[in-house]
């Protein structure tokens, strides 16, 4: 646990920051210290900061996801063309045709990973530094042992936000608090996947394993938060379900401005430019896209306009009189 404490040190500590410095300004506008919801406002505030400074590689995970499930088909093609070849040739043609159908579409399968792997850290910071509060501790920055106290006796609707669901004793507060937030997360957590498979992805790509994959996380992803749940406290739980919210909010409006060529909510971003009378000039129409090879736009060469004739000398023309 040292270790893992040495290596979450700098993030704890922007942490700390950003939830003192919060309470502190809530505090300052006449919220109370020891009340829950300047705290619960702080986390919101840690939320809004981490989730703004990643939204381009937000929208780079949306569009990499969705570049992959378009490649679905071709990907099968590429496997089916070099299935039952074991052969080390066949094996690295068809590693080399797959990078570069990867290449070409710019999307990539651990792209779509980032986003996640980069919020994990800071999750468990987060928790580190809420369940050290919550032992009323100092933290290893701002957060000193008079806001430890106060972050870890603060409640809303009766539960401290140092309270678990497993730890509750009956405390009806806090189970009722706890089943809340749960419900909240979860909900918000499987209607962000259901807008993906139901209205973001093509026809083709609902035929390819990948979208079977990405159902079944529909339902899974919402049961490990569920379980979960009963053992988090409740102020690291809020910053879930907020971090949870604000994802849902961003994936409708990517879905809504970007939505996957050939999907229901392409179909449905068409009528509304056709209604708005924008479709004409939209670079989304067919009509407006220029073909492409490789990345690159192809220009058409000019039509000839009759061919030109070559300048000739004054003693060649009369030659050519003489001779008619």
């Amino acid at each position: 646990m040292e270790f893992i404490d040495t290596l979450l040190w700098p993030l704890r500590w922007v942490i700390e920051l950003i939830l003192v410095g919060g309470h502190a300004g809530l505090s300052a506008v006449g919220l109370g210290d020891l009340d829950g919801w300047t705290w619960i406002l702080s986390i919101l505030l840690l939320v809004l900061i981490v989730r703004s400074a990643m939204f381009p590689l937000t929208i780079r995970q949306v569009k990499s996801m969705r570049g992959m499930m378009e490649l679905q088909p071709e990907l099968k093609r590429i496997q089916d063309k070099y299935k039952g070849k074991r052969d080390q040739f066949s094996q690295q043609a068809m590693q080399q045709e797959t990078m570069a159908l990867y290449k070409e579409h710019g999307s990539s399968p651990l792209s779509g990973c980032w986003p996640m792997l980069i919020q994990m850290p800071i999750f468990f910071a987060l928790f580190r530094v809420l369940n050290t509060a919550n032992n009323n501790e100092a933290g290893v920055g701002l957060m000193d042992i008079d806001l430890a106290q106060s972050f870890s006796s603060s409640e809303i609707f009766g539960a401290p936000l140092s309270a678990t669901m497993m730890n509750s004793d009956g405390d009806f507060a806090v189970i009722f608090t706890a089943i809340v937030i749960i419900i909240l997360m979860v909900g918000s957590q499987f209607f962000t996947q259901f807008q993906i498979t139901s209205q973001n992805i093509s026809p083709a790509a609902k035929e390819s394993p990948m979208f079977k994959q990405q159902q079944m996380m529909m339902y899974l992803l919402p049961l490990v938060m569920a379980v979960s749940g009963l053992m988090f406290p409740i102020g690291v739980m809020s910053y879930w379900m907020m971090s949870n919210f604000w994802t849902m909010g961003q994936q409708w409006w990517t879905i809504r401005a970007m939505p996957t060529p050939g999907s229901d909510a392409a179909k449905k971003r068409e009528e509304r430019l056709r209604r708005q009378g924008k479709w004409e000039t939209s670079p989304d129409n067919p009509a407006n896209q220029k073909k492409k090879k490789n990345g690159v736009e192809e220009i058409e060469p000019e039509k000839p306009q009759g061919q030109r004739q070559q300048p000739i000398s004054k003693q060649r023309a009369k030659k050519k009189k003489k001779k008619k």
